[in-house]
């Protein structure tokens, strides 16, 4: 499994830290080429650095059409071809709706929807010459499965992914590009908030396995995604959260 991995080439967005940083490495140690991308260059160059092999950083706003055009022009400069996009990059602030501000949803939605759509369709050209591709969407069981007060903004933009993704799914199937989404729930990560830590104690009493799920359980499914192995499977959700939806 996984072995037809090797060799080829994936841009990771918002890979700097966190499940980003995570799936990075992942498909690094399965032997891709792997450009990390990150707002800041320095961010995205020591990670790569600290991924090591093929990897190397790249700087780009996901919200800037232009920036996320030579994102892709980068990738095939560099690798030759771009066989997998990871979108990863996003935001989380908390805010309920009664303070929520119109600028606060915007930049929301636009980092977090705008962008998967500005890099899915910066890294299209490249897939279509090839007639395959991998793109694998990073949502969350937030606003698909579930709720939680003061991420209502937060929420729409992942229930937003979805409906993109199936929809994409469907347009690009003739170039034999799938499209899919991995959904985790509460992720050990490196810095988790403050404002989360009963959060977090809540859902690990919920979760069924009695844990949360680790960036590299994110990384795996959405390694899975992105193999050749999964080529039949299109438009779908890999949810990743240790049971935590489920009760």
């Amino acid at each position: 499994m996984f072995a037809s991995m090797h060799g080829r080439t994936a841009i990771v967005t918002g890979a700097s830290r966190g499940i980003g940083r995570g799936i990075a490495a992942r498909f690094a140690a399965a032997g891709m080429l792997v450009l990390v991308v990150a707002r800041r260059l320095e961010d995205a160059q020591r990670t790569a650095q600290e991924i090591g092999g093929t990897a190397s950083g790249f700087a780009a706003d996901i919200t800037d059409p232009k920036a996320t055009r030579a994102m892709a022009a980068e990738a095939l400069a560099r690798y030759g071809a771009i066989d997998v996009l990871c979108a990863n990059a996003g935001i989380f602030p908390r805010a309920r709706i009664d303070e929520m501000t119109a600028d606060g949803f915007d930049a929301m939605t636009s980092v977090n929807l705008k962008g998967t759509f500005l890099s899915v369709q910066a890294c299209l050209d490249a897939m279509k010459a090839r007639h395959d591709g991998r793109i694998v969407i990073v949502g969350s069981i937030t606003g698909t499965t579930g709720g939680y007060p003061g991420y209502a903004h937060y929420a729409a933009s992942k229930a937003g992914q979805l409906g993109f993704m199936r929809c994409a799914a469907i347009e690009l199937a003739p170039w034999g590009i799938t499209v899919n989404a991995v959904l985790p729930g509460n992720v050990r990560t490196e810095e988790q908030p403050a404002h989360k830590s009963e959060y977090q104690r809540k859902k690990l009493v919920m979760s069924p396995l009695g844990r949360l799920a680790g960036v590299e359980d994110i990384a795996n499914g959405a390694l899975f995604l992105a193999s050749r192995e999964a080529g039949a499977i299109t438009g779908q959700t890999l949810i990743v959260d240790a049971g935590q939806s489920l009760p």
